[in-house]
């Protein structure tokens, strides 16, 4: 069976919410189903980086080939 889920209310920019629905339909999914993703992935990173300053700090790499090996 499913877990039991507790809704949870947000305020965003409507430029934001635009975009996220347009994602949510690309992907074929809902905007909540978007939204729990997305919440969950956070606070994974942000527990990993110890503090929301840290996790500022941090940039995600957009390409797609893997980061250049040291030698």
């Amino acid at each position: 069976m499913g877990q039991w889920k507790a809704p949870l209310s947000l305020r965003v920019r409507e430029a934001l919410r635009a975009e996220l629905e347009q994602y949510a339909a690309r992907e074929k999914r809902t905007l909540g189903n978007i939204g729990e993703l997305i919440v969950e992935w956070g606070f994974e990173q942000l527990k990993i980086a110890g503090s929301t300053e840290r996790l500022l700090k941090h940039k995600i790499s957009l390409s797609e080939e893997p980061p250049p090996r040291r030698r």
